[in-house]
């Protein structure tokens, strides 16, 4: 079947194992105890803050449950992402920290060039960044960010980027981030910067664009179609590129059997070797979907890797 699948753990949206403050630590604990289980990654999201739209589609039945747009608690803890890699950061050696859901346009493109090449220097390349533009209007509103310029802003960061890990100095001329000769220094750990994955709901044009032009992975929210997939490989292929360039990840699915209790790990972990089939390499798993126990996150990770060893092996 080939290379061994490579296995994420979500530290995000754990809230029934743990609180959203004095608990930060036991994340970092969690971080720790995933790589000596021989997890590959670790993962955290983000929101700056939540508004009323967070659930303007009815709160998640199940808490265990993934947050999407419109199902969320405004109360929902959202740390800082960055800082909390960071600290994953110093206490793993080979674990790879993937940035998810970084909201680009919230902040000037030079700030978080800054921001995530110095937490890829400080964790020797392992960095992944996920840049997206969100769906919550409120948020946006809150920080005094056009919502409808979020895509043009992000490309624009993605450029700016780019500019920013080669040589100094850089100048950028655009409507909204206008700039001239800035030193930038230091640089990204890798001369190209930190991996770039992309992804979303569905792979439509300005994700598909992004994707071909700058992304190292793919990770779509649930199962890309078919389709998707074909779309993928054709816009690689006319853009010079191959598909298999791409680190595709996929997931794990919690069925829930109620409100109130978490799901089966077995039923969950059961589409992997289909998706290793279809291509996907890496899969994430979130712990509080099949666990109650803040003290039991590092059994759990190492039954999962049982597990997918005997699924894949």
């Amino acid at each position: 079947m080939g290379a061994a699948p490579r296995m994420l753990l979500v530290l995000s949206e754990n809230w029934t194992l743990t609180g959203g403050r004095a608990d930060l630590p036991t994340a970092v604990r969690w971080a720790r105890e995933a790589e000596d289980a021989g997890f590959d990654s670790v993962m955290v999201s983000e929101h700056i803050v939540l508004g009323p739209d967070a659930g303007a589609a009815g709160l998640m039945g199940n808490p265990r449950d993934y947050a999407l747009p419109g199902n969320q608690d405004p109360y929902t803890p959202w740390p800082n992402s960055l800082l909390l890699l960071a600290a994953i950061a110093s206490v793993t050696e080979r674990l790879r920290l993937a940035a998810a859901a970084v909201l680009a346009p919230l902040r000037h493109p030079l700030l978080m060039a800054r921001e995530l090449g110095t937490l890829d220097l400080i964790s020797e390349g392992r960095l992944l960044v996920q840049p997206t533009v969100s769906w919550s209007k409120d948020e946006y509103d809150a920080l005094g960010v056009p919502f409808a310029d979020r895509g043009r802003l992000l490309d624009e960061h993605l450029a700016v980027w780019a500019k920013a890990w080669g040589p100094s100095p850089i100048s950028h001329d655009s409507e909204h981030y206008p700039f001239r000769d800035v030193y930038f220094e230091p640089k990204a750990y890798r001369p190209e910067g930190p991996r770039l994955w992309f992804g979303g709901q569905r792979l439509h044009g300005p994700v598909l664009r992004r994707l071909v032009r700058h992304g190292h992975g793919y990770h779509p929210l649930g199962r890309p179609t078919p389709q998707d997939v074909e779309a993928l490989r054709e816009a690689m292929a006319a853009a010079g590129r191959d598909i298999a360039e791409l680190e595709m990840i996929g997931g794990t699915r919690a069925v829930f059997p109620d409100d109130h209790s978490p799901a089966d790990l077995g039923a969950a972990l059961a589409s992997l070797p289909e998706q290793l089939e279809q291509g996907f390499t890496t899969f994430c798993v979130k712990p509080n979907q099949f666990i109650d126990d803040p003290d039991g996150v590092g059994a759990f990770c190492k039954e999962v890797m049982r597990r997918v060893a005997a699924l894949t092996g």
